[in-house]
């Protein structure tokens, strides 16, 4: 049973609380993909090979990967509302130092940044289960749709604000900062006037990592994961090569980005109602097997639906990984554990799919091994989808 404090009692009103949801949501991928179309101008400006290039995506996925774990341990230590606080003024001064003259102080911000979301990434879960037990479906839906609506909109701006708005490439990166701060001053009034029941009465720390239903969330987390960073990284080549104009193909990946949006948002509320997830988890999977498939065989109109299907699938699964943390667990202290544990392992295997894609496509010279490896990626993800589903909490097998 939690605890109840003066503090608790003392909470804010649940729409102030959700406004302080989305603030914090809308940080946690724009300023990661506003990099990508101003690359061409930083390798210009900053003389940066493309290795140290493709290393802008990369420290903020291993960041993602190797904070995770300490996340649950700070929120233990300070309260969830305290630490995500902090986070935010660390994401601050990554976004402010990030254009800094060198590209040091670039590689430097962007460590910062990656290092903070990583923290929001496991404890907004946690979070959301504290302080909407009655809405956690509905508001991981909103969550999640917020994140990635500002991702695009953030890389489909990058460009103009750097060249239209002439602010350049230093303003368009610190652009996005603005956000941050909106998202500090509303998070300040959480750490003064609410603090969550971060540590339950009676709880300690489980060993999430014996458990075998914890590995089955980890890996479907972690395939999800890999099916879409690939998708994104090569989607776009993949139309050019098949006789698609460079800015086409470019329209096609965003096609595929909001193509996520409705069942991102549906799949979290309809997963609460149930009482296992399997029906979703497998039409997710059979959604990202019938893009991948359109993807491999064919041209024109059938890369349109392949992005779609592979996009709804896409959607639905990542926001049903985010949704199993909150549902395989009892307390919010242990789905920010179950959280760690699965990013933790899965942003490690996303950092490596879009690399083993290139190299498919490499040895063989077309798209089809690594589409084969998307599909084989399917397979395992329905296995360990469908094991993650059952209705069943990680605390009892650790217990």
């Amino acid at each position: 049973m939690r605890q109840k404090t003066a503090a608790a009692g003392a909470s804010v009103s649940p729409a102030f609380m959700a406004a302080a949801v989305v603030a914090l949501a809308a940080n946690l991928r724009a300023p990661i993909t506003t990099v990508g179309p101003l690359v061409p101008e930083l390798q210009r400006e900053l003389g940066l090979s493309y290795t140290a290039a493709g290393a802008l995506t990369t420290i903020p996925l291993l960041a993602f990967a190797l904070l995770a774990p300490s996340a649950a341990l700070f929120a233990r230590r300070a309260g969830m509302e305290r630490t995500l606080f902090y986070s935010l003024v660390v994401l601050l001064v990554g976004e402010l130092i990030r254009p800094l003259a060198g590209s040091s102080w670039l590689f430097i911000g962007t460590a910062l940044i990656g290092a903070a979301i990583a923290v929001n990434n496991v404890l907004m879960p946690a979070l959301v289960k504290d302080a909407f037990p009655e809405r956690v479906g509905l508001m991981m839906g909103v969550y999640t749709v917020t994140m990635n609506v500002s991702a695009a909109f953030a890389s489909g701006l990058a460009v103009p604000l750097a060249d239209e708005w002439g602010i350049g490439w230093e303003g368009a990166l610190r652009f996005w900062a603005l956000l941050t701060l909106i998202a500090i001053v509303i998070w300040l009034p959480q750490i003064q006037r609410r603090k969550s029941a971060a540590t339950p009465s009676g709880s300690r720390r489980s060993s999430f990592w014996r458990s075998w239903l914890a590995w089955q969330v980890t890996l479907f987390m972690g395939l999800q994961s890999f099916f879409f960073y690939c998708v994104i990284t090569w989607l776009p080549e993949l139309g050019q090569g098949k006789g698609m104009a460079a800015d086409t193909a470019g329209w096609l990946l965003f096609f595929f980005q909001f193509a996520q949006l409705p069942m991102m948002f549906l799949s979290p509320l309809l997963a609460e109602r149930m009482k296992d997830q399997k029906g979703l988890i497998a039409s997710s999977v059979l959604l990202k097997v019938a893009g991948t498939a359109a993807l491999l065989v064919g041209r024109g109109g059938w890369l349109w639906a392949g992005a779609f299907f592979a996009g709804v699938g896409a959607g639905m699964s990542f926001s049903l990984a985010m949704m199993l943390f909150t549902l395989r667990t009892r307390r919010p202290l242990e789905a920010a554990q179950l959280s760690a544990m699965a990013q933790s392992v899965g942003y490690l295997l996303s950092a490596a799919g879009p690399p083993l894609f290139g190299a498919l496509y490499d040895a063989a010279g077309h798209f089809i091994p690594p589409l084969v490896l998307l599909l084989i990626v399917c397979a395992a993800m329905m296995v360990f989808g469908l094991g993650a589903a059952r209705d069943k909490y990680v605390d009892d097998e650790v217990a």
